[in-house]
């Protein structure tokens, strides 16, 4: 800005605002009847009366790579913290995307359709279930004559196998002749919680998980020379692992520089897991959501480890894992260690809150516990935000609890700024702008339907954009209103106060509102709940007197979007306006600024990255 000259911007909003009550955010019949209960509130934190179950699981699991078979068996302590009796307990077995005859929106592979998960024996606290109680729909499955009394615990014994996909990768498969990612492999009650009992929404493919948080114990066998990467901590690495191999993992986990804990020439000289026929892998996680692991005899293992509390001085370690032959993995550790740096630090300024994360190298772009199955990439811009995207997945859903299946935004609209700021802060001279050209393009199309919309009926190009940038781009401009500070503690105080909980969206809507100390019911309306295609003009530029110009922007939705100027002067010289969504909240859509400046005004454009426009035929004004 020239200090040299004034700038007096002065907001006259025109058009008749909105009816108060529209921004009165809609509550279901179930939310009500969870406030009534007094499990909810209104005002964003639980009731008095909340509760969620939870359970402990134990695996024992034996994987043989050349036929891709998994036996196993899960041990599951529930309990019933609900004060419900439960007279039928849902399961999912999600490893029966694969199964003959299921209902599935993704495609697989012939070669790749089987038997699913196959159950050799179920056992309800000593007693077997017979098979005509046992009914299977798909990826779920119902306990007939299994009641958990309130307040109460049942315990499961699952015998079960389970034949990895060797293509069709959604998710989990096989990666190549010596490298599988399995995740989604055993049998897990489904959630049932205060809003809509059990879970019973079916695994297709696309929508994505809503589990509860439990703890795990995994013991995880597999043939000499693989070596094994899972959610949780290794329990046995000194048993595992030859002693070079343990003693750089341990280094890792207190060095700030970059380790090489297995590289090729250990590969080549067979010198990294002890000299067993086989060798079993012992993991512990607690407080988490779900349990994957990934295992090969071939990849290389970069490792290191950073301060992610400063209080407490905490660290998380950081693992690379990785073929080789892909050299655009080489700086993945780098980019890893830096988000892990980033979230803990710029955004969302969180304590990173696990004790490791591990980026492998497979056939996809999916976060797990502690874990991300990551494609190689063309570019190394592609390499960052995959990095970014897939890491802050920690946060949410995996902190946080959520719901992916129903409302996919609440995780993947924050997975979406995060890589967003991220990938910024990776490399400064990068700008990511994922998903804004699509949503400026479908915006007020068919499928454009408001974000609410449940993730379940979403169709076409809304499936991407309501989940995705959309939201993204509701946390931004809330940001650019808040200012970065109080969107920061509205953030925190969401984080903190459901945390480890399962959050509806009306949860988020009022601990945010809570956390910021205003009413934003205006702004989570009209983004979250409305429909409305994404149009700002500029109406006229007008000379008047005393050296004072006119500038008109109209929005042409009801939709709250930040006004980006860029006044360009006949001098060469230019000038940048910018104000945020706030210029809206009473509900005009006209806004003009007076611009007091002695130099002539050749154009005003209007326009950002971060502002997707459906028509920007109208976003330049030249002034004769």
């Amino acid at each position: 800005m020239n200090f040299n000259k004034t700038l007096i911007l002065v907001y006259f909003v025109f058009g008749i605002a909105e009816c108060f009550a529209q921004d009165i955010l809609r509550i279901d019949s179930s939310f009500s009847k969870a406030v009534r209960k007094g499990t909810r509130t209104l005002n964003g934190i639980p009731g008095n009366k909340y509760w969620q179950n939870t359970a402990d699981y134990k695996l024992k699991v034996k994987f043989e790579p050349k036929t891709r078979l998994l036996i196993g068996t899960a041990e599951i302590d529930y309990r019933n913290n609900s004060p419900d009796t439960l007279r039928e307990i849902w399961f999912k077995l999600y490893a029966n995307i694969y199964k003959k005859g299921v209902n599935r929106k993704s495609k697989i592979e012939k070669k790749d359709l089987g038997d699913g998960l196959t159950l050799k024996k179920i056992v309800v606290d000593k007693h077997a279930i017979e098979n005509h109680d046992v009914i299977i729909d798909g990826t779920n499955m119902k306990l007939q004559n299994a009641e958990v009394l309130p307040h109460s615990s049942a315990h499961f014994r699952i015998d079960y196998e389970y034949t990895l996909n060797e293509g069709s990768h959604l998710r989990t498969g096989k990666i190549d002749n010596g490298a599988y990612f399995i995740a989604y492999f055993f049998p897990r009650v489904a959630v049932y919680d205060d809003i809509d009992g059990w879970n019973k929404y079916p695994y297709t493919g696309e929508e994505e998980f809503y589990n509860d948080f439990c703890n795990f114990e995994a013991a995880i066998e597999v043939p000499d020379g693989y070596a094994l990467w899972a959610t949780g901590d290794l329990k046995n690495g000194k048993k595992i692992y030859q002693k070079p191999i343990n003693d750089r993992v341990e280094y890792a986990g207190i060095s700030d520089t970059i380790v090489n804990v297995i590289d090729e020439q250990d590969i080549k000289s067979n010198a990294v897991t002890k000299r067993k026929s086989f060798n079993t892998f012992k993991f512990e996680a607690k407080q988490v959501t779900d349990f994957a692991f990934a295992l090969s005899n071939h990849y290389v293992w970069k490792s290191v480890s950073l301060v992610v509390d400063s209080l407490t001085g905490r660290r998380t370690r950081v693992d690379a894992v990785y073929n080789p032959i892909h050299e655009d993995y080489n700086e993945v550790i780098d980019f890893a260690a830096k988000t892990v740096e980033g979230m803990s630090f710029h955004f969302p300024a969180w304590p990173f809150p696990y004790s490791h994360m591990t980026v492998f190298d497979g056939l996809d772009q999916m976060e797990y516990p502690m874990m991300a199955n990551d494609n190689p990439t063309k570019t190394r811009e592609d390499a960052i935000t995959l990095t970014n995207h897939e890491i802050f997945h920690t946060m949410f859903p995996f902190y946080m609890g959520t719901n992916e299946t129903k409302y996919g935004w609440m995780d993947e609209g924050w997975a979406t700024i995060g890589e967003w700021k991220l990938s910024n802060y990776v490399d400064s001279s990068y700008v990511d702008d994922y998903g804004i050209q699509a949503t400026a393009k479908s915006s007020g199309d068919r499928n454009d339907t408001p974000i609410m919309t449940l993730t379940t009926d979403l169709k076409g190009g809304g499936a991407f954009t309501n989940s995705y940038p959309k939201p993204a781009l509701g946390y931004l401009y809330l940001e650019g209103y808040l200012g970065k500070e109080l969107f920061r503690n509205a953030l925190h105080h969401y984080i903190k106060t459901w945390q480890g909980k399962h959050p509806q969206p009306l949860d988020f809507f009022r601990a945010m509102n809570a956390g910021s100390g205003e009413n934003l019911d205006w702004f989570w309306n009209r983004w979250f709940y409305e429909e409305g295609m994404l149009d700002l003009a500029i109406q006229r530029v007008v000379k008047q007197e005393n050296d004072e110009y006119l500038i008109t922007v109209k929005n042409k939705s009801n939709k709250p979007l930040p006004i980006y100027l860029t006044v360009y002067y006949s001098d060469g010289s230019t000038e940048k306006i910018n104000r945020s969504i706030g210029i809206w909240k009473d509900g005009g859509r006209t806004v003009s600024l007076f611009l007091n400046t002695q130099k002539k005004i050749k154009s005003v454009a209007l326009g950002n990255t971060y502002v997707p426009d459906k028509n920007n035929q109208d976003n330049v004004f030249y002034v004769n």
